[in-house]
């Protein structure tokens, strides 16, 4: 790789900002932008490229999200010393690329932010056997931004180019100026994953990073939701169970519909409209093609598609309307627990305190040092022993890491004796 940029000694690719000279753009690849890799035979020599570098690889994926329903990769982006960066276009591959896959067995692979990608990168048959995520160390480290971008600039006085995160990778022919801002993507991945694990180590986090790492390599594909049509933005405002049932069938409507086109669903009917349909309530078709975003172009041909599903939610009984509010999966709301159970409230107040004071001295965010579901749980319904050691063996069947539990069992071990603080009495004058 090319070594770092420095306002020394800047290279041809980059340029000092005028108003901080301790920090470079960087505007092009040292190597410049490779050729996109579209076909059998160029993936075969890029994988045979890539087998004969040396250390670990530097890996990115853009998908289209916002623009299509699937969250396949478009775009896979590798970088590795001896090898440079190799841009591959998946479809265009027939989206295998178990080639590349073999040809990195037994490499570390550096991902920024890396449960966002795997999914898709396994899709196209790509699995680390190793993973270091420079987003994940950046939080256990502690630093106050961990993007990218932030931290590339922050630890190697570098500013990457923005603009393109968001586009619809699904286009094609790729523009240019997207290939270079993927390339930049991994141009100094590595080299970043160095600085972060050397900050990892000055604060003897490495051991945490590296169970943090091999969770996320491991995890397996989020369940299904039980009831994935109340993640509607706006449901708040729907009240009434016989308009929650109109919502949930215009919502599955649509779903069907965009997976059968490959299309985001939001781009199909925004949530906002599917929300206004059960509040306003319709009386047919013409009214609801009257309705703001109904009664646009694209909304009107799918008008008999949409009425179909209010229909369908108004000859519903009353007996398949869906509940007010979800079934409780775990422990209710905490700000309700203080009526429910006021000991798990001075428990939780406790723990909480507890874990506030433990980030502020470890300087790793609260959600990294143990979930905020799992402390809940554990405040809500403790082990029968709480002794360090029994909560600590809680926390692991919880599923918080064994490095999490062994730090922070001993502090909610002490939380989980809190009591409700007696009521004031009455002052006597």
């Amino acid at each position: 790789m090319a070594p770092d940029p420095s306002p020394s000694e800047p290279t041809e690719t980059a340029e000092v900002v005028d108003d901080d000279p301790a920090v470079v753009d960087l505007l092009e690849p040292a190597e410049g932008v490779p050729p996109l890799v579209t076909d059998a035979a160029a993936l075969a020599d890029a994988a045979a490229s890539l087998a004969g570098g040396t250390g670990p690889v530097a890996v990115d994926a853009e998908r289209a999200s916002g623009y299509r329903y699937s969250a396949r990769a478009y775009l896979v982006q590798l970088r590795r010393e001896g090898a440079g960066t190799v841009l591959v276009d998946p479809i265009a591959c027939g989206g295998d690329l178990r080639v590349v896959d073999e040809a990195l067995r037994g490499v570390e692979w550096v991902l920024h932010a890396a449960s966002q990608d795997l999914a898709c990168l396994a899709e196209v048959g790509m699995r680390p056997d190793s993973l270091f995520d420079t987003e994940l160390a950046g939080r256990l480290v502690g630093y106050p931004r961990v993007g990218l971008g932030p931290l590339t600039e922050h630890l190697l006085g570098v500013r990457l180019q923005k603009g393109h995160g968001a586009a619809d990778w699904s286009r094609r022919p790729l523009p240019a100026e997207w290939l270079t801002y993927a390339a930049l993507d991994v141009e100094l991945l590595v080299e970043l994953r160095d600085a972060v694990a050397a900050d990892l180590e000055r604060q003897g986090k490495t051991a945490w990073a590296e169970q943090e790492f091999e969770a996320v390599r491991l995890a397996p594909p989020p369940p299904p939701r039980a009831e994935p049509w109340r993640r509607t933005s706006g449901l708040h405002k729907v009240r009434r169970p016989a308009q929650l049932a109109v919502v949930r069938e215009l919502w599955g409507s649509r779903d069907e519909l965009a997976s059968t086109r490959d299309v985001a669903p939001g781009r199909l009917l925004p949530d906002a409209a599917i929300v206004d349909a059960a509040l306003r309530e319709p009386t047919g078709r013409d009214d609801l093609v009257g309705m703001p975003v109904f009664r646009g172009r694209a909304q009107r041909r799918l008008a008999d598609r949409w009425w179909s599903a209010i229909a369908r939610a108004r000859a519903l009984p009353k007996a398949g309307w869906p509940a007010s509010a979800p079934a409780q999966d775990g422990p209710p709301p905490a700000h309700r627990w203080g009526d429910k159970d006021p000991a798990a409230a001075a428990r939780l107040a406790a723990a909480r305190a507890a874990l506030a004071g433990l980030s502020e001295r470890t300087g790793t965010p609260v959600e990294n040092l143990v979930t905020p579901d799992l402390v809940r749980r554990l405040c809500w319904a403790p082990p029968e022993s709480l002794a360090p050691d029994a909560v600590a063996g809680a926390l692991r069947d919880l599923g918080a890491r064994p490095w999490q539990a062994e730090l922070t069992a001993p502090l909610l071990a002490e939380a989980l004796h809190a009591v409700p603080a007696e009521p004031s009495g009455p002052q006597e004058s």
